[in-house]
């Protein structure tokens, strides 16, 4: 080991003047600054590349705002009314006046009843969007064939199995689409409507459209249809029925075994995972015995 770290003193010089040299080297580049102060920048490049900067924060900041389209203020929502800027108080206020079935025709009113300020009235008011006939009453008052609220006797209603789309179309809230969409629903089934009931199942008819739908037509010639006995129905039998697939109607005989058969048929909105807003429907093609 001894010769290994033993130098002679050409050797000792060299070694020193090698540390020496690097520790000079290191002094340099800690203490001595080589980059360069004339720095050449392309003004038009910067000037075009800033620019398309701002532009793009421009199309990120209009793209993230909440799009505002004409709506009817009769019918805001708690969510619509909350991106629109409403507080809950006055959302909470809106829902109590048309609670009573009562309706707002004008911006003012709609600031009496909500009591919001004037700054946010001005920035939503004008997407309000209000029926023909309060924009202009005197074409209801020209209108001879459109129909009132006030619900008609069984006698006085039209049959739902029997009405155009047009003569839905008299109806306070239901338009072209909506009216087409009925007629095409009903026409799903050999026979029409079984029940003014399964109006629910018409994509876009809000309770209130179909209250007044209701209120002037009704179903006087029902689809005859026979009723599964509920009690002995299988799998294929209960998939026959809208709103129940396989893993509902699994579920339905597994509960009726549990049970030694429903003794009633709203028994069923015990089983897992039920559609409890569609018992109504679900019933009109059951029976226990």
């Amino acid at each position: 080991m001894k010769s290994h770290f033993t130098f002679s003193k050409e050797q000792r010089s060299g070694i020193f003047l090698l540390v020496l040299l690097i520790v000079l080297l290191q002094c340099i580049y800690f203490f001595i600054d080589f980059s360069s102060e004339d720095v050449q920048v392309n003004k038009e490049e910067l000037a075009e590349y800033i620019k398309e900067i701002d532009s793009l924060k421009l199309v990120h900041i209009e793209t993230s705002k909440i799009q505002i389209y004409p709506f009817n203020p009769n019918y805001i929502t708690d969510y619509k009314g909350a991106n629109l800027g409403m507080s809950n108080t006055e959302i909470d206020r809106l829902l109590a006046f048309r609670k009573q079935n009562r309706w707002i025709n004008s911006e003012k009113q709609f600031q009496e009843v909500t009591k919001i300020s004037d700054s946010l009235l001005s920035v939503i008011s004008p997407f309000f969007k209000f029926p023909d006939w309060v924009t202009n009453p005197k074409q209801k008052a020209n209108t001879t064939y459109g129909y009132n609220n006030k619900p008609k006797t069984y006698n006085e209603k039209q049959d739902l199995n029997t009405a155009t789309a047009q003569q839905f179309q008299k109806v306070n809230g239901i338009g072209k689409i909506l009216s087409e969409r009925i007629v095409k629903f009903r026409n799903k089934f050999a026979g029409g409507f079984i029940s003014d009931i399964q109006l629910q199942d018409v994509y876009g008819l809000t309770p209130e459209v179909i209250e007044k739908l209701t209120n002037q037509f009704t179903v006087k010639t029902p689809k005859a249809i026979e009723k599964i006995i509920l009690n002995s129905a299988t799998i294929d039998n209960l998939v026959t029925i809208p709103h129940i697939d396989y893993d509902l109607a699994h579920g339905i005989i597994e509960e009726r075994l549990l049970r030694e058969d429903y003794k009633s048929l709203d028994e069923l909105t015990k089983v897992k995972d039920f559609p409890i807003n569609k018992i109504e429907i679900i019933k009109l093609y059951l029976s226990l015995d």
